[in-house]
């Protein structure tokens, strides 16, 4: 029998929730409707507004992977869509995860979630700028603090803040508030730096992801600020061997020589550390962050 639950006064159908879905950690699906909804206040500030993409894994990692933009059938009529652009003459509709039943319906199909760095109220005009720190093998995200480090001090020689996280992954993800701008511009400003970057540290950061050059180099990744492009959003589990968590990081983390190796984080990291340090991406939406880009 399908468990009935109320959510804020909406009734949802949660299934299989003993089924393990990281057999690496033995987590269930239980837990990680359970992880969404203790953290459900600092994920939903920054996903709320911004259409919804979603890489689902309902048979965990090691099963099939797929990435939906659109509303994935059965969709509640109480969930919002929005149209957004999808193509020049072409719009669709996605999913705004902007409450908590909305956020335990979305994870209860089991998903991953991503959102481009604009809100649905003003598509292609960004108000925050990404880099994608990837690293290529034997570099580890050791090297992404690195980059990350110098982007952080470029980017505020032009008078831009930057908030660093993992990705869950592999990497690292920088991300810069800003006055809004058109996303074409942010792109090409984005690619600037990384160009600069491989400039200055030839022998550390890639601008192009060439396959040949990744090794022991980190790829920045300047392309998800492009309109069509979206970002794991922060605080989403990702559809990894164990539960990992793209977590925002202190900069004194970041630059810690002999911490950097433990920037891995999981389901049951995160709410201790929302305990100890707060949202440590609540500047990205605090308008007070956010500057003109150059």
């Amino acid at each position: 029998m399908t468990p009935i639950t109320e959510v804020e006064g909406r009734r949802l159908a949660l299934t299989n929730l003993d089924k393990v879905l990281h057999p690496a950690t033995g987590t269930t699906k239980g837990e990680i409707l359970h992880y969404y909804a203790t953290t459900a206040g600092a994920l939903l500030a920054h996903i709320c507004d911004r259409p919804v993409s979603f890489l689902r894994y309902p048979d965990g990692p090691d099963g099939q992977l797929f990435f939906t933009k659109n509303p994935p059938p059965g969709t509640p009529s109480w969930v919002r869509t929005v149209s957004v652009p999808r193509s020049e003459d072409k719009n669709a509709r996605q999913v705004v995860v902007q409450d908590l039943p909305t956020l335990i319906w979305a994870a209860n199909l089991v998903v991953e979630f991503h959102v481009p760095q604009w809100r649905v109220d003003e598509p292609a005009i960004a108000d925050r700028m990404v880099f994608d720190l990837d690293p290529g093998a034997p570099a580890t995200i050791a090297e992404c603090c690195d980059v990350a480090l110098w982007l952080r001090d470029r980017l505020a020689a032009d008078g831009l803040y930057a908030y660093a996280k993992t990705s869950g992954a592999k990497g690292m993800h920088l991300l810069v508030p800003l006055e809004p701008t058109p996303s074409e511009r942010v792109s090409a400003y984005a690619k600037s730096l990384a160009v600069e970057g491989q400039a200055s540290l030839p022998g550390l950061i890639l601008h192009r992801m060439t396959r040949s050059l990744r090794p022991g180099k980190v790829f920045v990744d300047h392309s998800q600020n492009a309109a069509a492009k979206t970002t794991a959003a922060p605080y989403t589990l990702r559809a990894r061997t164990e539960p990992t968590v793209s977590t925002p990081v202190t900069w004194e983390e970041v630059e810690d020589v002999t911490a950097r190796q433990n920037l891995v984080f999981r389901l049951g990291d995160i709410a201790p550390r929302l305990a100890r340090y707060g949202d440590l991406f609540g500047p990205l939406i605090n308008l007070n962050r956010a500057r003109p880009l150059p």
